[in-house]
């Protein structure tokens, strides 16, 4: 084989084998955006979320204290992204955001009774214009 054959044969074989991996990774994004199937948003991992909403998760699991007056408070799903519940099952808790003197945007908003042992978990980085069921 000479040698432009072979440079012609390797460019082909790595092109190849980059697609494949663009394939792959496209595939698995897609997968791990899949809706859940209660409540029709995007899962998102407890462990790949910031470390303030970790941290607000397992005060809302100890029962605080909470840092926020407004934490704890019945969240009322006005916006209807979050999978309709009787009025007050729903709580909101603010996630710290680092550099902002403000609540910021970040939330977790928990269902179930009692509240510290919810039976499900939202995470809003926008505000609630956007949630992600949090699975362990």
């Amino acid at each position: 084989m000479s040698g432009a054959g072979f440079a012609g044969s390797a460019t082909r074989l790595v092109a190849g084998w980059m697609a494949c991996l663009a394939i792959g990774s496209a595939a698995g994004s897609a997968l791990a955006r899949a809706p859940d199937p209660s409540t029709g948003l995007p899962p998102v991992a407890l462990s790949t979320l910031p470390a303030e909403a970790r941290k607000t998760h397992q005060l809302i699991l100890d029962g605080g204290p909470f840092p926020y007056d407004k934490d704890g408070t019945v969240f009322f799903n006005r916006e209807r992204l979050l999978p309709r519940q009787p009025r007050g099952l729903y709580r909101e808790y603010t996630v710290r955001t680092p550099g902002v003197r403000h609540r910021g945007a970040r939330r977790i908003v928990c269902g179930g009774q009692p509240p510290n042992r919810p039976e499900v978990c939202f995470y809003t980085a926008d505000h609630y214009a956007s949630f992600s069921r949090i699975v362990p």
